[in-house]
This record gives structure tokens, C-alpha cells and sequence, in this order.
């Protein structure tokens, strides 16, 4: 062949090499659905350089599986599977390396588990699909009679076009990944709430103190405003949480939580906002944080008052400008979340001490919800054990009752654990109990520490009957409308009753004395 005609023959497949690569990027980056953009890639390696049996394998629980192909049937890719080291497509994804078959006929490596009659196939290049040194897959194509380049420039673009493929198929992974998660995640807290009771016929008491507790629920439901709800620990903080986002116009958005104090200060920012890729030791890919799972919905954050003083800031941003970085990033992400906080802790001191900002405290103390501890809400006691032991009867299918005796120990238990207590003791109650009946002697050795509290009182009242000589009138009046409330878990009426005196009365004196 002439200098001249050599030379305009390089030039006519160097453009060819550059136009097949330019159309493959093209059809890349223009589509959204990754079956067919590969498809489409491989016909241009077809009907461009005219490479035959053009295959994708994805590697999947240590198998390559093929994953587009534009000449094997559905049988024949079913077949084409191949193990790490296997063949050489497997030889290539375990070398990591391009592993060259000159001869498919005769070359035991070249296995051709498709079954696929290959009549015109003369060579067989398989190219590792490699990401950060970890391999995803295999391209692999055959080099026939009318293919118009060699070996090695082979190897050379498929080397290129697959670069190429490998990061469109990580990325479409990872895209693939975050989805599903997040879509159990949003799953896994909606079935969560769901499973509870989450209407005010299941946050069970009518007291007064809950039934204020409701109407503010109601009223700020449909609002985005900042909600803290403050009470001791078992009252029940997260149910009104949930309650809140229920009646919102976020409820069939995600409902995310999350413990503070059950975090490491170091981890915590990282559950907030989430991390890049490397920002730390651990963090091997990228994370979304709980702002972004609660995007469109609503965040509830426990035990607030246990993030340190670096999140506080950071939390402050966010609520101020609904925007925030990841740990290690520096790109500005913008969410749409409604905030709900609980603690049991007393901000205010913790404002004065400065171990919490004050600002910070202002930003989420906008809507207060203080819920009552258990045992100032009287004959809630009663309708909540009704409610667990019912549960408990069912969970567990052993007919349990208690009686009268046993309620009335049960009522006069200070509960310092609240309504978590209550739960987990009627849960005991069930388990251990005697089926023919629950008496006050069995409660005592179910409830060791209802002895303990009532020795407590009778020891007060030992103390109490032993300074009567020195006491005043109005004192002892006030002292008896203390022991009867006392003993009644400060139900006025039942207080009442045992004073011998009326509602208006005991009200009086309750206000009289300051009680």
C-alpha cells in the first residue's frame, strides 16, 4: 500500500475511533433509563467499528451477570454468567487487567457459556469495568474478518468506552441504592407511627392537664411553627410528636426521628446532616443525613438538650436559614423540615449555665408542650393499665385480672419511670401473674418498689403525727389537704371526698394556701 493511502487510511479510522467514542458519550449523557443507552452504545461499536457480540456484565454476589447485550436471547444471557477468574470474563475481572483471546476456536479461556454460534468471531477482548480499583463488571467484545482495527487499538478504546460505562453504572447503582433506602426508610417510619395509636382516643387520659395538652395539639397542627415538648422521661413525648405530624399537611410525608442522647457527639452531626464520601475514617460512600430523609415532612429530636455546642450552632443555622453542608462537603443543601424537639432537661438553667445557646433555646421553645408526669393525672392511671393489660392479655394469651386492691396500689405508685414504667409493669403483671387474680399482696411482689414507696409515706406521717403538738390550726389544715391529695395522686374530687368537705372548698384552700 502506498505512504500516502496508509496515511489517509490511520486518519480514516482515528476518526472513526473519535466519532464512535463522541456518539457513545452523547447517548450517555442524554439518557435517563441505562438498559438502553448501553444498548444503544453497543450498536454503535457494532455498526461503527464492527465489533460483534458486544456484552455488559455486572458483577452481582460475586457472579457477572449480563446485563445488556443486543445478540444474546433471554436464554443465552441466563447462560452467559460467569464466576470471578472464570473464562475470560472472569480472568479480566479478577486481573483487573484486558484479557486478549486471539483465537476463540482453539483458546480454552474463551468458554462461551452463552451457547451463541459464532461463525465470524475470530478474537475475543474483555475489558474489566474498574471504579475507585473495585470492579462493577466486564466489557467484552469479538473481533471478526471485517473488524478494520487491531488488537491493540481495541483494547485501547474499549478501554476508554469502558471508563465510561463503569462510571454511569456506579453512579446509576448508588442513585439505585439511596432510592431504595430511602424509600424503606420513609416505609420504615410510616409503618412505625402507623402501628401505634396516634389520634387522641389513643393517647389515652382525659384529665384536665391532657386535655390541654390536646387542644394545643390542635391547634398548631396544621402549622410548620417549632414545637418543643418538655416533660419527664416515659410521659410520652414522642406519641405527641407523631400526634402533631398526623394532623399536619405534612402527614403523608416522612415522620423522622432521632435519639440525641444516644449518639457520640462525634457521630451526631454526621446523623444530622449526613457526610461525603471520606469525610472521615468510616465513611466509605456518601450519606444523607436526617434533615434530608425528613425533607417535606417533619424531624422529631429527642433528648435535645444532649447535642453539643457545635451542633447547637449548626442546628441554629438550619432552623434560621433551612439550609446546612454535609460533614466534609461544601455544597449548601436546602430542606424544607418541620422541627420537633423534646427534652426532659431544664433548658432554662441550661441557658443560665451557659451550656445551651440562648438563642438556640428561643428558635425552639416557639410552641411549649409540657406533658404531665403520671402521677399528677389521677384516674388516667387506672385507664392506661386497663389499656396495657389488654395489650399485654393479647400479646401474649393469658387471661389476667387485677383486683380493686391491686388497682389501688397501683394508683397510689408515684411511677417515676411514667407511662413506660406503667407499660413495662403490666407487661411483667402478664407474665408473671396468677390467672385466678391479681391481689395487693401479689402486686407488692411484682412491684417490689410500691412497698418501698408506701413504707416512705408512712414514715412521713410517723414524722408528720409527731410535730402536731407544734403545728398551728392553719397548718394542719394544710398539712391534711396535702396528705389527702397525696394520697389520691391530686384528684380534688377523690381529695375531697376523703376530707369530707366539697369540690369549691378544697379548691379554695388549695388556692388559700398555695398548694
Amino acid at each position: 500500500m502506498p505512504l500516502m493511502d496508509k496515511a489517509a487510511c490511520q486518519t480514516c479510522l482515528t476518526t472513526k475511533e473519535l466519532t464512535t467514542l463522541y456518539e457513545i458519550a452523547s447517548i450517555i449523557s442524554n439518557h435517563y433509563n441505562l438498559d438502553t443507552s448501553l444498548e444503544k452504545c453497543i450498536k454503535v461499536l457494532k455498526n461503527t467499528l464492527n465489533l460483534e457480540n458486544c456484552v455488559v456484565h455486572i458483577l452481582e454476589d460475586d457472579e457477572l451477570k449480563v446485563f445488556a447485550s443486543v445478540e444474546l436471547s433471554k436464554i443465552q444471557r441466563d447462560l452467559a454468567t460467569y464466576k470471578i477468574g472464570e473464562g475470560v470474563t472472569g480472568m479480566a475481572a479478577q486481573e483487573k487487567e484486558p484479557i486478549v483471546v486471539e483465537n476463540i476456536h482453539s483458546d480454552t479461556l474463551f468458554l462461551n457459556k452463552s451457547g451463541k454460534r459464532d461463525f465470524n468471531g475470530q478474537s475475543y477482548v474483555a475489558v474489566p469495568l474498574v471504579v475507585d480499583t473495585k470492579t462493577i463488571g466486564v466489557l467484552g467484545a469479538s473481533l471478526t474478518k471485517t473488524t478494520e482495527i487491531g488488537f491493540e487499538d481495541t483494547v485501547r478504546i474499549l478501554t476508554i468506552v469502558s471508563s465510561i460505562f463503569a462510571q454511569t453504572i456506579y453512579s446509576y447503582q448508588m442513585n439505585k441504592k439511596e432510592k431504595e433506602r430511602l424509600k424503606e426508610l420513609k416505609l420504615y417510619y410510616k409503618m412505625e407511627w402507623d402501628s401505634k395509636v396516634h389520634n387522641f382516643g389513643d393517647i389515652i387520659g382525659d384529665s384536665p392537664k391532657m386535655q390541654q395538652v390536646f387542644q394545643v395539639i390542635q391547634r398548631i397542627a396544621q402549622s410548620d411553627v417549632t414545637v418543643l415538648v418538655r416533660g419527664e422521661t416515659g410521659t410520652g413525648k414522642e406519641l405527641v410528636a407523631a400526634a402533631i405530624h398526623k394532623r399536619s399537611k405534612r402527614k403523608d410525608e416522612p415522620f423522622i426521628k432521632l435519639n440525641c442522647a444516644a449518639i457520640t457527639d462525634t457521630l451526631l452531626e454526621s446523623e444530622l446532616f449526613g457526610h461525603e464520601k471520606g469525610a472521615f475514617t468510616d465513611a466509605k460512600e456518601t450519606r444523607k443525613g436526617r434533615f434530608e430523609l425528613a425533607d417535606g415532612g417533619t424531624l422529631f429530636l429527642d433528648e435535645i438538650g444532649d447535642i453539643s455546642a457545635s451542633a447547637q450552632v449548626k442546628l441554629l443555622r438550619v432552623l434560621q436559614e433551612r439550609e446546612f453542608e454535609r460533614v466534609g462537603g461544601s455544597k449548601t443543601i436546602k430542606v424544607n423540615v418541620r422541627l420537633i424537639a423534646a427534652t426532659n432537661r431544664n433548658l432554662e438553667k441550661m441557658v443560665e449555665d451557659g451550656d445551651f445557646r440562648e438563642d438556640l433555646y428561643y428558635r425552639l421553645n416557639v410552641i411549649p408542650i409540657d406533658l404531665p408526669p403520671l402521677r399528677e393525672r389521677g384516674d388516667d392511671i387506672k385507664q392506661l393499665v386497663n389499656f396495657f393489660l389488654e395489650r399485654a392479655i393479647k400479646n401474649h394469651k393469658k387471661r389476667v385480672t387485677i383486683t380493686e386492691e391491686a388497682m389501688d396500689a397501683l394508683c397510689q405508685y408515684p411511677w417515676p419511670g411514667n407511662v413506660r414504667e406503667l407499660e413495662n409493669t403490666l407487661e411483667r403483671i402478664v407474665l408473671m401473674g396468677n390467672e385466678d387474680g391479681i391481689s395487693e399482696s401479689d402486686m407488692r411482689l411484682l412491684l417490689p418498689a410500691l412497698h418501698d414507696t408506701q413504707a416512705t409515706k408512712a414514715s412521713k406521717k410517723s414524722n408528720t403525727s409527731n410535730n402536731l403538738a407544734s403545728k398551728t390550726l392553719e397548718e394542719l389544715e394544710k398539712d391534711a389537704i396535702e396528705n389527702a391529695l397525696d394520697n389520691n395522686n391530686n384528684n380534688q374530687s377523690h381529695a375531697a371526698k376523703e376530707l369530707g368537705i366539697s369540690l369549691r372548698q378544697i379548691g379554695y384552700k388549695i388556692k388559700k394556701y398555695g398548694i
